[in-house]
């Protein structure tokens, strides 16, 4: 059976994209913990990450690194939270986001309330971010 994440890959449901490539996609959190919070997602369903093909974590976490980067530069953070939760949807996911301290790091404080046009801003500056950084093939447009 098709995850939530799979339909939002394939366009069923709608997603914010930051990132597209043959191996994954990476699109706002609908829970935020921070303006950019960004799910990296395989386009393979793999549940739990300790199952995933090395080769493809290892992809994920290269398109983590790129977009905490982002993260960072665009939202002026002091870091870019990762976290592999995997409890919330059984699809591998990586939570990235823009951090400034350990107590950004409680994923049960995440946002729900978030209006459109805050994740539309966020969503704008950082696609320009990953653009500005060099990554502008992989940024679908707005």
């Amino acid at each position: 059976m098709p995850t939530l994440f799979t339909h939002i890959i394939n366009g069923d449901v709608p997603g914010r994209f930051v990132w597209k490539d043959e191996h994954c996609v990476a699109f706002l959190s609908i829970g935020p913990l921070a303006a950019g919070h960004t799910l990296v997602v395989p386009r393979q369903e793999v549940d739990r990450w300790t199952d995933a093909p090395t080769d493809l974590l290892v992809h994920l976490t290269e398109v983590a690194q790129v977009i905490g980067k982002a993260q960072v530069a665009a939202f002026g953070s002091a870091r870019a939270g990762l976290e592999i939760a995997g409890f919330e949807v059984p699809h591998l996911h990586l939570h990235v986001w823009p951090t400034n301290s350990m107590a950004d790091f409680d994923l049960s404080k995440a946002r729900t309330d978030v209006p459109a046009e805050e994740f539309d801003a966020a969503l704008h500056t950082l696609r320009a971010a990953l653009v500005a950084q060099g990554h502008g093939a992989y940024v679908p447009e707005a």
